[in-house]
């Protein structure tokens, strides 16, 4: 059984499921998919995304708001921790810093992923990683903030094994989405290959970043597949093993279960 554990499921094309989520539901489940980790991006849609999923106890989900996000509302530690509340909610974000999109003085954007921090230490629900070109003061803040009593995920890695290392010793899993199908893809697959087994997570980041072979296509959790063949290859042993070892670190991280190093 597979778990994808980054997805953005009120985002996905539903048109080949004749715009019925239940028929992609089925789908999933066809696809040996037992675990889905739904993630918000902003506040407006986060109603509706809840609606959307609140009858599968399959998906859970995260709050937050995307360190892109400019023009919506602004999350508050308060706010965060009120949402936060609610069972079906496991994870606070996606939260972080992002250099590329955003430029200028970027104020606003560090003390939002400060207000997530201390929200997720409040609720005592790991983070959700978002990171781009701004590596060195996401790795700072996580320290400085004190982000290593709940630990989280820095999803869709795409960094070096230095920047893995410390985040990992700062209690964060490492999570592979695919890009690592991707040929070009090298200093991810070196991560792949070197990351400790009890350490890494698969995703899909649907509906972007699809895999080989349907990259530039739309993204779906059902291809998250695709990423545990790749990270199988990396690391020379089965699919099964993967699957199993990524379910088992998911399991570990959000129920602090104790975690069992699969043979790989």
């Amino acid at each position: 059984m597979l778990i994808d554990s980054h997805c953005h499921l009120d985002r996905l094309d539903l048109n080949p499921y004749q715009n019925d989520f239940a028929c992609f539901m089925a789908e999933v489940k066809n696809c040996q998919i037992e675990h889905l980790l739904c993630i918000a991006i902003d506040l407006e849609a986060y109603p509706a995304m809840l609606d959307l999923v609140a009858d599968y106890p399959q998906i859970s989900v995260s709050v937050g708001v995307h360190p892109n996000v400019s023009d919506g509302k602004e999350p508050s530690v308060e706010e965060l921790i009120t949402l936060g509340q609610s069972d079906k909610v496991i994870a606070i974000g996606e939260t972080g810093l992002d250099y590329f999109r955003s430029s200028g003085d970027l104020a606003w954007q560090h003390q939002r992923f400060k207000n997530h921090i201390h929200a997720a230490k409040t609720l005592k629900k790991p983070l959700i990683i978002h990171t781009r070109e701004a590596r060195e003061d996401t790795l700072k803040l996580l320290a400085t903030e004190g982000a290593a009593e709940v630990g989280g995920i820095i999803h869709c890695f795409t960094e070096d094994w230095a920047f893995a290392q410390q985040a990992i010793d700062l209690n964060f899993y490492i999570s592979f989405s695919g890009i690592v199908t991707f040929n070009n893809a090298k200093a991810i697959h070196e991560v792949a290959k070197k990351v400790p087994a009890e350490r890494f997570l698969i995703e899909t980041d649907s509906p972007y970043l699809a895999p080989a072979p349907f990259r530039g296509r739309p993204n779906y959790p059902t291809y998250v597949r695709y990423v545990a063949e790749r990270m199988a290859n990396l690391r020379e042993t089965s699919v099964e093993k993967i699957a199993a070892q990524s379910t088992e670190n998911f399991y570990h991280l959000f129920n602090n279960k104790p975690v069992a190093e699969i043979d790989l």
